[in-house]
């Protein structure tokens, strides 16, 4: 959550700076700001609201000149979004800006000290008192007479009185031509160019420019010119520095001829699969290749439980993984949400492995589970989609999705590649135990056949919005699905909450007649999924109960299954495919379902409210 960028060069700071923060407005949206340095003066400009409405005007109203600046854009966490609540802040001598993500824990016993010595503040963020913490390492070393490294000491130093989590970057008025840069739990990554280097929380960010980055690591701090980059860790006092290359281009994470980015990366999904699925199918050995897991086959045969930690879109992927696994190979699976597995502490058998989803790969829960696994002497896997990202990077292996940038909030095509994944995955193990041949090579010809598949659903947009827009003036849904069809039942009612605002409740068919149903009237539709599956029949009778209470139906079908048109009021149908791979392609007329409506209702379909693109504070 919120962005961070930040230039140092030969160029005029501001536009890169306004271009980044553009590109990282699906981070955070709520207020932005720059901090430009030009002849020893700090030039601050920042803004409550969105980019284009905020900083964007207040930039063309009020500019700033300077060859070396930073920049936020803001999902609040301490403080409501207002001007002063905005980043950068300044330390009490107007010397040193600060943008920050993250959450500064002990914050309010650092300003209770500081105030005491006559600091004064004009917000209420803990990312002010960083900066004036900063500020007063700053003024003491400046007092010391060596001027040596000046702010990347202040930096360090006032880093060891903080307890919490950072993704920071720092400039002084009397430090021209330096970023400092610092991280702990939160992303930082250093661009590389040519007479021009880059700070940022997202490499969306900079890879208009280079494609050249180096992950910052926790408690590393980083030091910045133009020509030059050093980077040292607060535990060691030296760094893992690697230089690594961008897999994506700037015209990835262009929005296209499409009115959203949501709507292109709805769109993306045939492809999505094809890159999930390219190179991972052995059908002479009728398995998955799966190079990056790091394990052994005798250490994978001898796994007798799983445990997957997730969080939000990922948790329901791994419902589904669960299943998967489960029907395919026989391992018993538990899904637990990141957090929960966490905290609670529940015991573990050590032929238990743990396996962490996550798009960004920087998840902040799902990042402390998997230390968490690792901590109690587990392996743990990941499948996560940014290469790079802190969990690829300390996870003991895993597989990547390559679904490419997603840029919208609500994840789609991240997690239809994840339940790719996690199919082939479930092949894998399965053909270590007792999956057939002949059923893997079935489950390899349906996903192969997927990509179709998902653009003929495509194709039925239109069709998806005339059924959507008999609904716009709906308060409450329900999604209903049996087996397969319930995780992605609740998926679907996620997906239609975030985007539109409309209170959405999953839900498991059989379990509607257990108090739920007691909320079903005239004005309350239903979303049945009721593929062809084994569960079709037991899904109809739990339909028939809605319909006798009258509540509006829409079915998610089989094509072919004609009988559903007369209990239904409208349908929606997928084509035929394996009972496995189902959730694959419902998904995706529940995504258009959603953003149908969403845009129907005039809401912000890429920033929806109080929402950021990934929860990388606790």
């Amino acid at each position: 959550m919120c962005g961070i960028i930040g230039y140092v060069g030969r160029k005029p700071a501001s536009p890169v700076l306004l271009e980044g923060l553009r590109r990282l407005e699906y981070r955070g949206y709520d207020s932005a700001g720059v901090a430009v340095l030009h002849e020893g003066e700090l030039l601050v400009r920042k803004k409550k609201g969105k980019i284009d409405e905020g900083i964007a005007r207040e930039l063309a109203a009020d500019p700033v000149v300077g060859d070396m600046g930073i920049a936020h854009t803001r999902w609040a966490t301490h403080g409501a979004p207002s001007d002063e609540n905005s980043h950068p802040h300044l330390d009490r001598s107007g010397r040193i800006a600060v943008v920050h993500n993250g959450v500064i824990e002990n914050y309010e016993q650092i300003k209770q000290r500081l105030l005491k010595t006559g600091h004064e503040f004009v917000s209420s963020t803990d990312t002010e008192v960083l900066a004036h913490l900063i500020g007063e390492h700053y003024e003491r070393l400046e007092a010391s007479g060596d001027g040596e490294g000046l702010l990347t000491r202040a930096v360090t130093e006032a880093l060891r009185d903080v307890i919490g989590t950072y993704g920071l970057a720092v400039i002084c008025s009397e430090q021209p031509g330096v970023i400092v840069g610092a991280r702990r739990g939160s992303p930082l990554i250093i661009g590389l160019g040519d007479g021009e280097n880059f700070l940022t929380s997202d490499a969306n960010a900079v890879v208009a420019h280079t494609r050249q980055v180096v992950f910052l690591n926790d408690y590393d701090v980083a030091t910045l010119t133009s020509d030059s980059f050093e980077v040292v860790n607060l535990g060691t006092d030296t760094a893992d520095v690697q230089i690594s290359k961008l897999e994506f281009d700037a015209e990835d994470s262009q929005r296209g001829d499409f009115e959203h980015f949501m709507l292109k990366e709805i769109f993306e999904q045939p492809r999505t699969v094809e890159n999930a699925l390219r190179g991972r199918l052995d059908h002479d050995g009728a398995t998955a290749v799966l190079g990056g897991l790091n394990m052994t086959a005798a250490e994978l045969r001898n796994v007798q439980r799983i445990v997957i930690a997730a969080s939000g879109t990922s948790w329901h992927a791994a419902l589904v993984g669960e299943y998967l696994i489960e029907g395919l190979s026989h391992i018993p699976v538990e899904v637990e949400f990141a957090h929960e597995f966490t905290y609670r502490m529940a015991p573990i058998r050590r032929d238990t492995l743990v396996l962490v989803i996550s798009q960004s790969g920087e998840t902040a829960d799902t990042l402390m589970a998997l230390r968490e696994a690792q901590r109690r002497g587990h392996k743990a896997l990941a499948i996560v989609n940014v290469v790079g990202s802190t969990i690829a990077r300390e996870a003991d292996g895993g597989i990547y999705m390559h679904a490419g940038p997603e840029i919208g909030v609500a994840s789609t095509k991240a997690f239809i590649a994840t339940l790719t994944v996690l199919t082939l995955l479930a092949v894998y193990l399965g053909r270590m135990r007792m999956l057939s041949a002949g059923r893997a090579q079935e489950i390899f010809k349906g996903l192969e056949a997927l990509p179709a598949q998902i653009e003929s659903v495509l194709a039925q947009t239109d069709a998806i919005k005339k059924v959507a827009l008999k609904y716009t003036s709906a308060e409450d849904f329900f999604f209903l699905g049996r087996g397969y069809s319930f995780p992605t039942a609740l998926e679907g009612a996620l997906k239609l909450k975030e985007i539109s605002y409309i209170h959405a409740e999953g839900y498991s068919a059989a379990e509607m007649k257990h108090g739920p149903i007691a909320l079903i009237d005239e004005k309350t539709p239903t979303v049945f999924l009721v593929p062809k599956d084994s569960m079709h029949d037991k899904t109809m009778a739990n339909l028939e109960m809605i319909r006798a209470r009258k509540g509006p139906i829409i079915a998610l079908a089989t094509e072919g299954d004609e009988h559903i048109e007369g209990v239904a009021d409208d349908v929606i149908y997928i084509p035929k495919t394996l009972e496995e791979l189902n959730p694959i392609l419902a998904s995706v007329p529940l995504q258009l379902l959603a953003y149908h409506l969403a845009v129907a209702r005039g809401c912000d379909v890429d920033k929806p409210r109080n929402l950021a693109k990934s929860v990388t504070v606790l």
